[in-house]
């Protein structure tokens, strides 16, 4: 951040294309990482997904929709329409949690002790869910301060997106750096860092200064997922997941 009393600018002539080009980053990832494996499984005659995971897909799209018809609607400075559609995410975000929770524990109970079974996994969903659940709540509390409300929306479906450019570039990741701390983070959370560094380089580029709800934001999820990837590597926690997910 810069010093002195200069206020953080909140609008800039590059925004409406940044934030639209970070949502169509977001939507790159999901789709790269996810469509993919849905096609293989059917492909290959797989047990069908569990109705809550149908479930669980359709809510997170029809956020990442929202969340595109919103940016869309700032960017042609459609603000009062903006403002009423708002009001899905403060049902759409709880839910989002929810689902999550529900989705994580009937995947990952069905599939203990089968070679897709992964117990220490869940400490990498609840982070996913702790983040966003933390920072989309942040973001309805600041909907009254665009600068401040934009910018942790987007870092909350950030934070909730990792699943699917791990999916996508994950695997090429892991054979290339192998086992430990730094490179489970690599391959389940290299995307993050870059999309939550990516705003601040706009922000400098674009402001000179730093906006404090996205550096809070930015600590927190960082953090976050450093404490879920220690508990992931960590051999006293699959005793602890494997209770959590019911085994």
């Amino acid at each position: 951040m810069t010093g002195g009393n200069t206020r953080f600018a909140p609008w800039h002539k590059w925004d409406r294309n940044f934030f639209l080009a970070m949502v169509a980053t977001l939507w790159v990832g999901i789709l790269m990482g996810f469509v993919p494996a849905i096609l293989k499984h059917v492909a290959t005659h797989k047990p069908p997904y569990p109705l809550i995971v149908h479930i669980h897909g359709l809510v997170f799209v029809t956020w990442l929709c929202l969340l595109t018809l919103q940016v869309l609607l700032v960017r042609n400075r459609n603000i009062d329409t903006h403002r009423a559609l708002g009001l899905a995410s403060i049902v759409l975000a709880p839910l989002m949690v929810v689902l999550g929770l529900a989705t994580s524990y009937v995947v990952d109970h069905r599939n203990f002790g089968t070679p897709a079974g992964d117990a220490p996994f869940a400490s990498i969903q609840l982070a996913d869910l702790i983040n966003f659940g933390v920072l989309a709540g942040a973001a309805i509390l600041f909907r009254k301060a665009p600068s401040a409300h934009k910018r942790l929306i987007l870092l909350a479906t950030i934070f909730i997106s990792d699943a699917g450019f791990s999916r996508w570039w994950g695997g090429a990741l892991a054979k290339m750096l192998g086992d430990g701390f730094w490179q489970d983070w690599a391959v389940d959370y290299l995307s993050d860092f870059l999309l939550v560094a990516a705003i601040g380089v706009y922000d400098l580029i674009t402001r000179r200064r730093l906006h404090p709800a996205y550096v809070a934001g930015a600590i927190f999820g960082l953090a976050v997922e450093l404490i879920a990837i220690w508990l992931y590597v960590s051999p006293w926690w699959k005793p602890i997941a494997t209770r959590l997910i019911g085994h």
